[in-house]
């Protein structure tokens, strides 16, 4: 699994960072950096104007003294630009032992801070199964600011959500030959240890009524698991987390192509979030009550695969005609949905998932879809969105899209009937997702687009981001000082 260079505050450069390769100073035109710099010395000044810098956020210029020093680019100072900026010099420095960045000229705050590590330790990130891989050589990182000692709580709080991200991308990066969804389960034992976990097995989940988990994971070898597990901070809101964990998506008999099947072992990166995000919010002793929920299957094509047109029961009853096997994330966040309103009664629901292909293609990569039956939950997602860097944009729930979703043969079709035209495919099944909410404030994040990266871009590295692990822990940190609130949407 990755490991994550040690990110410590110092108020002074230590000697070990001096000889070491390299000592970024941050720098914008005519900010103010000093004139002169290095051995022998150099106009930085004469330098910035031959590069022709911009002091753009990650923008890298090499102080020609032996390459020890670096000018990084810290743009408006906001915390999105030290993001940025500590993506780019981590990924400068990753041949390095260590690294140094004096920001003692730049007025810090905890979430320019928190930003910072961010970049700095997320850019660092990687993962391999190489058995001859080496280390990465950076191992220590050094933030030099005029009083380390007040920064270091938002240090450390920053740390437990970065360590919960990096759990989220190991998740999301191991192979489906070892991820099932028992495997599953194990991995999230061990992750939320000292917090109470149940898991629930095949004949569980059909005497308790999850059909939908049991009808996606019945075509494969190794049957499906669903994982409960709570933090309870004693706050007043209780708030209900389910996650998508289909360990492998082959679209079941609605099988995909071969280069459609190429990234799904990602496809449980809802049910990661979720997990993960548990472990920051008990790491920070949130005063909320949160349970995640994570329904694991693997959705495979065989003799005992469900078939279109079979018709299922979801838990608490509602009959759904499957036309689509590979409509099956829909299904498994059915039953986890409709648990949490029954059973747990939950005050929030939020449904994590790599849900639609349509999403990113209305969205791209790095934009979340949100839709939500509750304008103020919308508004404190979209706060914590822009606060954490990961993206969120909200999508409409037509009503009168739902009359695609109707069945001669069952309660519910699971994918919109194509006579009609409507298309949005992201909204009916956002709409499918609605029906089973009870009226509950409930939001759906479809993170099919900014879920996996497909290369090196900032803070993120090529393969699973850990999407949804920042925004869902910034925003249940708001939270858990807010009032309590209707269970229903407004």
């Amino acid at each position: 699994m990755a490991q994550l260079p040690a990110l410590v505050l110092a108020g002074s450069v230590p000697a070990a960072a001096v000889s070491a390769l390299p000592t970024a100073l941050p720098t914008r035109p005519g900010d103010g950096t000093p004139r002169v710099l290095g051995r022998p010395p150099i106009e930085v000044a004469a330098l910035l104007e031959r590069e022709k810098a911009k002091g753009e956020a990650g923008e890298l210029i090499a102080i020609p003294v032996e390459d020890r020093v670096l000018l990084l680019g810290t743009g408006d100072g906001s915390p999105a630009a030290l993001r940025k900026a500590g993506a780019a010099v981590a990924r400068r420095a990753k041949q390095q032992e260590s690294l140094a960045l004096d920001l003692r000229r730049l007025d810090l705050t905890d979430d320019s801070l928190r930003a910072l590590a961010e970049g700095l330790l997320l850019g660092s990130y990687g993962f391999t199964l190489k058995p001859s891989a080496e280390p990465r050589p950076l191992t220590r990182i050094t933030i030099v600011v005029a009083k380390p000692d007040t920064m270091r709580p938002a240090l450390e709080r920053a740390l437990a959500v970065i360590r919960a991200v990096a759990s989220a991308r190991d998740l999301v990066n191991t192979p489906a030959l070892e991820k099932n969804p028992s495997w599953l389960a194990a991995q999230a034992k061990s992750l939320l240890k000292g917090l109470p976990v149940s898991v629930r097995d095949d004949a569980q989940l059909r005497a308790e009524g999850w059909g939908g988990v049991t009808a996606v994971g019945m075509g494969s070898s190794r049957p499906p698991r669903v994982v409960e597990a709570t933090y309870d901070g004693g706050g007043t809101q209780h708030v209900v987390l389910v996650g998508k964990g289909i360990t492998f998506d082959t679209g079941g008999i609605s099988i995909k192509p071969n280069d459609g099947m190429l990234t799904m072992k990602m496809d449980m990166g809802g049910a990661a979030a979720v997990l993960a995000t548990l472990r920051a919010v008990a790491d920070l002793k949130l005063q909320v009550k949160v349970t995640a929920i994570a329904c694991a299957a693997e959705n495979m094509p065989s003799g005992t695969a469900q078939r279109p047109s079979d018709v299922i029961t979801q838990y608490g009853g509602t009959t759904v005609e499957v036309l689509n096997t590979d409509a099956e994330g829909r299904l498994v966040l059915a039953d986890g949905i409709a648990y949490a309103d029954r059973v747990l009664a939950a005050d929030v629901i939020v449904d994590v998932a790599t849900l639609t292909g349509a999403m990113p293609v209305a969205l791209g990569r790095k934009i979340a879809g949100l839709f939500t039956n509750d304008d103020a939950l919308c508004s404190q997602l979209e706060k914590a969105a822009e606060a954490s860097g990961e993206r969120v944009w909200r999508m409409p729930l037509t009503p009168d899209y739902r009359r695609a979703l109707e069945s001669e043969t069952a309660d519910l079709r699971n994918i919109g009937d194509p006579r009609l035209k409507l298309s949005g495919g992201s909204i009916t099944a956002a709409l499918f997702l609605q029906e089973f909410a009870g009226g509950r404030r409930w939001a759906h994040l479809d993170i099919a687009g900014p879920g996996w990266s497909g290369s090196d871009d900032e803070e993120l590295t090529k393969g699973g981001t850990g999407y949804g692990v920042r925004l869902l822990t910034r925003w249940l940190e708001q939270l858990a000082a807010a009032p309590k609130r209707s269970r229903r949407a407004s």
